[in-house]
């Protein structure tokens, strides 16, 4: 079999596999945040935290609670890895300093897993299960908390109330992502991933030498961080080490589990307002971006250039072999169009262009399909967007699910889509005009460039892939990533809740002729449109320094 037909195959096995999961997942999750009963070990919880699951919140409670849990979560990991010496199961590792632990709570907190250390050399057993993968849990369910906030907004009318922080938390932590992660863990042990507790082993070497490998509760990490959009790995190789992805029936899972719940919340969307076809249009949208960017992908990674890429079959070098092109190319696309970061390959050893792709999928927002909620709030943003300029081009109000989207809707819509990229352009320029943080740059010239643009996109995206050739382990990237993926990650949520919040408190309008029809392909081919003239506009002089410049010189 041709890689090229191999990486097809598992393009459609995938597409299959999701459109199975779509409907039934969906359904679930709109029942989980719609429900008013509380399981036992829910009401335990709530008890626990001293919080009232049934009293309804308004905007500026709603994100109190999302900020007040997420300072709390930031402080207790800092706190763990530093303290992590005096830990039991810490396999011998000392205490994290400072920088690195602040850079390491800002960044599983805010759902980014970004790693600027050795995971298999810096934390012990209790950092990666008591600490890592807990926040694996529930900062993906804080994002999804805020997705049906803001899904609430449109649904409701002439309230401020938006749900319950605490209950939206506990629910989709317990009855979405825990028992999705214990069955899909199963199946990673079925395939190879190791799941243990054991110390650190020295394994022999044909050359005489030794090399030190660590157990751990791999399996159990690993699902929970694509499931949640996370994308911290247990090991430095991340997904391309073999105790974490041991093959390709695994690495195309994993892929699936990546993207099952982003494309799935799309029908949830659509069962709460109560129009399936506006979430269809939402899908749409979602499903045309990633199926280019994956089609475009593979295209410029199966190019041959050459007698040694002839002989390879394609742009292999930083790829395993285990998962080839295709395999490689599909997990690139989908950890970057969400908000995973995972990798199980090198993407700074693509070709220019396909660097490039991985850059672009973060700089659109991630949001075809994005992270879990993430992907869905900031698809619907961009809707918003969508249909302010379509008002615009035929001279009446803009309205979008029944609400009127006047000054105040927009205004919120618009600093929404302007943080990120200040964030990305403002830190990235300020790294070349200091002199320390370009001496972290392994490669000079356009991908040197690249090495640091694509760092604070992936960190203020809530990405939280590197492109690998830089130090990002200094003082200097530790504090400002850290910082760009904190502003990143919660500054949007405070324009996404207050959009909720006044959403909520308007009245339906009444569908008239003159009304934009949004379910129909013409808006989502508009959706497209102003999705990509938006990301074109803000990033393109960055991307003509770095992945372009270096793809149009190869």
């Amino acid at each position: 079999m041709s890689p090229v037909l191999a990486g097809v195959l598992q393009l459609l096995a995938l597409v299959v596999a999701l459109g199975l999961s779509y409907r039934p997942l969906g359904d679930h999750m709109a029942k989980v945040y719609s429900s008013e009963r509380h399981y036992r070990p829910e009401r335990w919880i709530y008890r626990a935290i001293g919080a009232n699951p049934s009293a309804e919140m308004r905007w500026p409670a709603y994100l109190r609670g999302v900020l007040a849990f997420s300072a709390v979560s930031v402080l207790f990991l800092y706190l763990l890895q530093r303290v992590q010496g005096s830990l039991p199961g810490s396999l011998g590792f000392v205490s994290i300093d400072p920088d690195q632990a602040f850079n390491t709570a800002a960044s599983f907190v805010a759902n980014t897993n970004w790693q600027s250390y050795y995971g298999e050399q810096a934390m012990g057993h209790v950092v990666q299960t008591g600490g890592l993968a807990v926040q694996n849990f529930v900062s993906a369910a804080v994002g999804m908390a805020v997705a049906v906030a803001l899904v609430r907004g449109f649904a409701r009318s002439r309230t401020g109330e938006l749900g319950n922080f605490w209950a939206d938390l506990v629910r989709g932590t317990v009855r979405i992502l825990l028992p999705i992660s214990v069955v899909g863990a199963l199946v990673l042990v079925a395939c190879g991933a190791i799941q243990n507790f054991s110390g650190i082993h020295e394994v022999g070497q044909f050359t005489g030498g030794t090399q030190q490998w660590n157990g751990g509760a791999v399996a159990s990490q690993e699902v929970i961080k694509e499931l949640g959009t996370n994308g911290g790995g247990y090991f430095n190789a991340n997904s391309a080490h073999p105790f974490e992805n041991p093959n390709g029936l695994s690495n195309l899972f994993e892929i699936y589990l990546i993207l099952v719940i982003p494309f799935a919340l799309t029908r949830t969307f659509g069962r709460m307002v109560g129009s399936f076809k506006q979430g269809y249009a939402i899908l749409g949208t979602m499903a045309a971006i990633w199926l280019g960017f994956t089609a475009l992908m593979m295209w410029t990674e199966f190019a041959h250039h050459g007698p040694a890429f002839d002989l390879a079959g394609g742009a292999m070098e930083g790829k395993e072999t285990r998962f080839g092109i295709g395999g490689s190319s599909l997990f690139a696309v989908a950890t970057t169009l969400t908000s995973t970061g995972a990798v199980n390959s090198f993407h700074s050893s693509y070709t220019g262009f396909g660097g490039g792709i991985t850059m672009l999928g973060m700089q659109l927002g991630e949001i075809a399909p994005g992270g879990v909620g993430s992907g869905l709030y900031g698809m619907l943003i961009m809707a918003i967007i969508a249909v302010f300029l379509a008002g615009l081009m035929v001279g009446r109000t803009p309205e979008y699910l029944g609400k009127k989207i006047g000054t105040r809707e927009i205004k919120f819509a618009a600093c929404y889509i302007l943080i990120t990229p200040a964030l990305v352009l403002c830190f990235t320029a300020a790294s070349f005009v200091l002199d320390t943080p370009a001496h972290s740059m392994t490669n000079s010239g356009a991908h040197g460039f690249s090495e640091i643009l694509y760092a604070y996109t992936s960190g203020a995206n809530n990405n939280g892939s590197a492109f690998a050739g830089l130090n990002a382990d200094t003082q200097w990237f530790n504090t400002t990533l850290g910082i760009a993926m904190l502003l990143g990650r919660f500054l949007p949520m405070v324009f996404v809740l207050a959009l909720a919040g006044s959403l909520a408190e308007q009245k339906p309008v009444p569908e008239t002729v003159g009304t934009l029809r949004t379910e129909k392909p013409l808006f989502t081919g508009l959706l497209i449109g102003t999705i990509m003239i938006i990301a074109g506009l803000t990033y393109f002089p960055a991307l003509a320094l770095g992945p372009l410049a270096e793809g149009l010189a190869a």
